[in-house]
């Protein structure tokens, strides 16, 4: 008898699939999302050894180096972020232990979706509602299997069938596109227009076409990526979340949000729960200050608001905003520390949750909390390990 693979959940995008197995040899089997395999690929990587300035040292050497740019700085800043629970749960006392400000690889994306629902809330719904309920789906200003393969996939029904698919925005073969992709805006309001009943000086037949599906559909879901929406993504987002309130005094509808993965979404989670705050928040004297737009890690080092950045990117080999010449510690997985032209001052290679060592994250929904689960044996720390040391050298300090 064959011996059982074991439970995988890939940890790759924002859908946190958990259908799929590995092989040995980290092989993807039941997908053949691109996603999950360039993931796969960085993980295959030789397990790498710590660096200071570019040279093989001990574990212990270069976290010592860590903690002594961290002494150093007067301004630190935290960011990429990606990680699981545990490794954001240790970066939160890392980052009251050095005053750090804090911010995500994913963070301009993930702050206008915050920012949308701080002013204006909105309706959500799950993976689970969209496959049971929706009997159509309308995709806003992105076509998102680039980044999400398995998205259809997990929308499909028990038969295979799918929803009728409307997308405003770019084309894309077998979906009906109603608007320019530089017309989303409009369009949503158009749409609103139309299924509030109000008169449209210039109508477009697609979008009122459309209008009347909406109205008619039993349970209609928006779907949406922040990062792709353009630079005022919070302001299409409430109109996106009003078309929906609209629809919901008629009907059901739903909004749901793709995006803030590689751990981005996680940790924006665990520092709510730990300081009633998101990220980009910032520890002064006076308390924490939670900072937006100020706080955005790009704008940060590009204004000298920061005098050491400390990075960490666990699952894809992701670098610093580009321009940063300052200190920088690195925390990731061992292929980060190979990306081209890429020489922190100190570099901890780390066992990569869900493939090295077992963790938990939020799904792009933000109301599952998915287990991952360990594929291989690994010598290597888990950055909760890491960033418990540097917080404990941190607090030892006269």
């Amino acid at each position: 008898m064959t011996a059982a693979l074991p439970i995988w959940t890939c940890p790759y995008c924002p859908l946190l699939c958990d259908r799929f197995t590995l092989e040995a040899g980290l092989t993807l089997r039941g997908s053949t999302c691109a996603v999950a395999e360039g993931g796969l690929g960085h993980a295959r990587a030789a397990p790498g050894t710590p660096q200071v300035a570019g040279q093989p040292v001990t574990l212990d050497a270069a976290l010592a180096a860590a903690a002594d740019l961290l002494r150093a700085s007067r301004q630190p800043l935290l960011a990429g972020m990606g990680t699981d629970v545990a490794g954001a749960r240790a970066l939160h006392r890392l980052a009251r232990s050095s005053g750090a400000q804090t911010d995500a690889l994913n963070g301009p994306a993930l702050m206008q979706a915050v920012r949308s629902q701080q002013d204006k809330g909105g309706y959500t719904t799950t993976l689970a509602e969209i496959h049971e309920r929706a009997d159509l789906i309308v995709l806003v200003g992105s076509w998102p299997l680039a980044r999400a393969p398995e998205l259809l996939n997990r929308l499909r029904r028990d038969g295979g069938s799918l929803p009728p698919l409307r997308l405003l925005g770019e084309r894309a073969e077998g979906v009906t596109g109603v608007a320019a992709e530089a017309d989303v805006p409009a369009s949503l309001a158009e749409l609103c227009a139309h299924v509030a009943g109000r008169s449209v000086r210039t109508a477009t037949p697609e979008l009122a076409a459309l209008a009347a599906e909406l109205r008619a559909a039993r349970y209609a879901v928006l779907i949406w990526e922040p990062a792709q929406l353009g630079p005022q993504a919070a302001l299409v987002i409430e109109r996106a979340q009003h078309l929906v309130g609209l629809l919901n005094q008629t009907t059901r509808a739903g909004g749901f949000v793709l995006g803030a993965g590689e751990g981005a979404s996680t940790a924006n989670q665990v520092f709510l729960w730990l300081d009633s705050l998101p990220l980009r928040t910032r520890r002064t004297a006076l308390g924490l200050e939670h900072e937006p737009h100020l706080g955005a890690a790009e704008r940060v080092l590009a204004g000298g608001a920061a005098d050491l950045l400390l990075w960490v990117a666990q699952w894809q080999p992701r670098t610093p905003p580009a321009g940063w010449r300052g200190p920088t510690i690195a925390l990731g997985l061992p292929a980060l520390g190979a990306a081209a032209g890429f020489v922190p001052d100190v570099f901890v290679p780390l066992a990569i949750p869900g493939i090295d060592v077992a963790g938990h994250l939020f799904r792009s929904d933000g109301v599952v909390l998915l287990p991952l689960h360990a594929q291989r044996e690994s010598a290597l720390p888990t950055l909760a390990q890491v960033a418990e040391r540097l917080a404990a050298a941190l607090e030892a300090q006269p």
